[in-house]
């Protein structure tokens, strides 16, 4: 028979090796989660500049070749993303898939409302919890959108789509 103190030194022994062997698993999931960070950032910067670069092509395209020729030559984006403009201002014929994820989103979502919407309804639609700091960090990006004149601030936090001349009021059109 097995004394009290030899079972609980056992079992012990045994709690402390299940805890070092989900602590190594732990260390190797910290290194895959970094990596997957890491591909991830880059891939972010690479649709970045991808969608940069189609605006400049879509603007571009809709531009008269007289005004191409006397248009100055755009300077290249500074490596890494530094200097890159995610959300670029609305030109004639520049479509809304020039940009991010999150912004065409959020137009997509005002498009689609039959009036004025505010940041606190708009979080709930692109699956962001309705905390605060999600619905700050959401007013900053329609903020940005309307500087930009993908959107209009018709009153105070009430955002809706921009018209402009000659839309022809969808915002997917091509």
């Amino acid at each position: 028979m097995v004394s009290l103190p030899e079972e609980l030194q056992a079992r012990e022994a045994a709690a402390r090796q299940r805890v070092e062997e989900l602590q190594a698993e732990a260390a190797e999931l910290a290194v895959r989660l970094e990596k997957a960070r890491a591909d991830l950032s880059r891939l972010e910067i690479t649709r970045e500049t991808v969608a940069q670069v189609l605006a400049e092509l879509s603007a571009a395209q809709a531009a008269p070749e007289a005004e191409a020729r006397e248009a100055p030559v755009p300077k290249a984006p500074a490596p890494h993303g530094i200097g890159v403009m995610a959300v670029p201002p609305w030109r004639e014929g520049l479509v809304v898939q020039v940009l991010p994820d999150v912004y065409r989103d959020i137009v997509e979502i005002v498009a689609d409302a039959p009036g004025p919407l505010q940041a606190k309804q708009i979080v709930p639609r692109i699956g962001l919890a309705a905390t605060t700091a999600k619905i700050e960090g959401t007013r900053g990006k329609l903020k940005r959108l309307v500087e930009r004149g993908w959107l209009d601030e018709d009153a105070p936090g009430r955002f809706t789509l921009a018209r402009h001349d000659g839309d022809t009021g969808r915002v997917n059109s091509r």
